[in-house]
């Protein structure tokens, strides 16, 4: 079985920061992917704009060295590099500064009204100086598209300034507010699995379920992210956008279509329908962690706060959050008093991304206590690493000898089952971006309700004056967020198989 690939219209994409770390490691490998596949028109440009002073041909250098990791030795894809090279341009700019955007606007202006897409690779205090300039020099007219990456502020007060400027610029049909999860194959799969399987959806309800899980573990420290990262945290990194967009695919009703806008309602009333965490059950339902130093990757790791000092000198202390895990509730008919646990940190045991809906067990069993216990189902989906899907049921223990029962998984590993490479979730959304299709990009509704349902947890917080409770790196988290789940009677799920 191999995957259809359909080109795209002819464009032009600017990537604002284009030296930067996800343009290098993420945006541009993507790019040279789609167009290895034959997807990316011949004319179309990428133009790299940053403030670092190169020209063309030095900046096609950095890019060949990034995306020597993707080529390999894989002979098509070497064959293709040059091409690709040829397709890039830059400039040199700074958004704070009126010099050299008149040329630049000149430039692509010249192409007539192609696809225009302006990607912010940039921190969010330079989103309204980007966003100014390209109105002010015409460039937010026609087919233009901005993509922005989160965050998208640091609480309600802030996003509506990052989304006010912004919208002064372009309408919000050309807004598309990037999360790379949804781009994810399993994500997408999840659409399917509920909406194409008459097998599954009567049961995705508070009648069967018992509770679902969503984790999104990183083994990796700070890298190059300090001075971000101590400012924000993990609520707002990792759980105000991926970890509660993934909770809204979930737990979202069925579309009228797969339209965008009515899969981004829905998913509305998801966030307008969660249970607010107050400061008088923020201690009872949240655990906040900062790790220790440990063993992650193989090796010894310093902990977050004697990283923080190498990477920034002079820190010696800090109480941002490297670590969260929640119980969060859905009240409405669906999931009425079904619990979703949500925990994601860094250095943790393993890199894992998955979503795990636990069903309840059978209300009887029948066999005799020799054949085992029976354990309840659970449908797990792989985010990251080895996208797939695993129903795990109870079967009969092949052999002779009596009945004896075993927990055991149908999987589906995409790789396997397709044979072919799964386009990563950039070179997915990109495409989007370039079809015009907002599907699996966050509306500005979305992004506000997200924020209401955080602001009290951090507000909370500040009122707990509470340090993050202390884990060793290469654990799972401090041992409340075990307590967290198990006090209601459940454990954290682990791949056994």
């Amino acid at each position: 079985m191999t995957a259809k690939t359909v080109p795209v219209e002819t464009f032009d994409l600017v990537i604002f920061g284009g030296t930067g770390d996800l343009a290098l490691r993420k945006l541009l490998p993507g790019l040279f992917r789609r167009y290895a596949d034959g997807q990316i028109p011949e004319d179309s440009r990428v133009v790299g704009v940053a403030r670092d002073t190169l020209s063309d041909a030095e900046y096609r250098a950095r890019v060949s060295e990034a995306l020597a990791a993707v080529i390999g030795n894989e002979p098509v894809l070497q064959a293709k590099l040059a091409p690709f090279l040829a397709r890039l341009g830059y400039h040199a700019l700074d958004a704070t500064k009126d010099e050299g955007w008149q040329g630049f606007a000149d430039e692509l202006l010249a192409h007539g009204d192609r696809i225009r897409v302006f990607y912010l690779s940039t921190s969010p205090g330079l989103f309204v100086d980007i966003c100014n300039r390209l109105r002010a020099h015409g460039l937010n007219g026609g087919k233009s598209r901005v993509v922005i990456e989160k965050p998208i502020g640091k609480d309600s007060a802030s996003a509506a300034v990052i989304n006010d400027a912004v919208g002064s610029a372009f309408s919000e049909s050309q807004i598309f507010r990037i999360d790379h999860y949804l781009g994810k194959e399993t994500v997408q799969n999840l659409m399917a699995l509920r909406f194409a399987n008459i097998l599954f959806e009567p049961l995705w309800n508070s009648n069967y379920v018992d509770h679902v899980q969503i984790t999104v573990a990183e083994t990796v420290g700070l890298e190059k992210r300090a001075g971000y990262y101590d400012t924000s945290g993990a609520l707002r990194d990792m759980v105000q956008n991926h970890l509660l967009q993934l909770l809204c695919m979930v737990s979202m009703e069925s579309p009228a279509a797969m339209r965008a806008d009515a899969v981004r309602d829905e998913k509305l009333k998801v966030l307008r329908s969660l249970r607010p965490i107050t400061a008088e059950d923020a201690a009872a339902l949240t655990v906040r962690g900062q790790y220790r130093a440990g063993a992650s990757n193989g090796g010894a790791v310093p902990g977050y706060v004697d990283e923080l000092a190498a990477l920034e000198a002079g820190r010696t202390d800090s109480r941002t959050e490297t670590f969260v895990a929640l119980k969060a509730e859905v009240d409405n008919w669906r999931w009425a008093g079904v619990p979703f646990y949500l925990r994601t940190g860094k250095r943790l045991a393993e890199r894992v991304s998955e979503i795990v809906i636990a069903f309840k067990p059978v209300p009887h069993s029948i066999f005799e206590q020799t054949a085992g216990p029976v354990m309840a189902n659970k449908l797990v989906l792989r985010l990251q690493p080895d996208e797939g899907v695993k129903l795990w049921l109870m079967i009969k223990d092949p052999g002779p000898g009596g009945l004896r029962l075993q927990h055991v998984p149908l999987d589906m590993s995409f790789a396997e089952a397709f044979g072919v490479h799964q386009p990563e979730a950039y070179e997915r959304l990109l495409m989007d971006v370039v079809r015009g299709n907002p599907t699996l990009f966050m509306r500005r509704d979305e992004v506000e309700a997200a924020w209401k349902w955080i602001d009290p947890i951090l507000a909370a917080w500040e009122t707990m004056r509470d340090s993050p409770r202390p884990y060793t790196a290469g654990s799972w988290g401090p041992g409340a967020a075990v307590a967290l789940i198990e006090r209601d009677g459940r454990t954290w799920h682990e791949d056994a198989a």
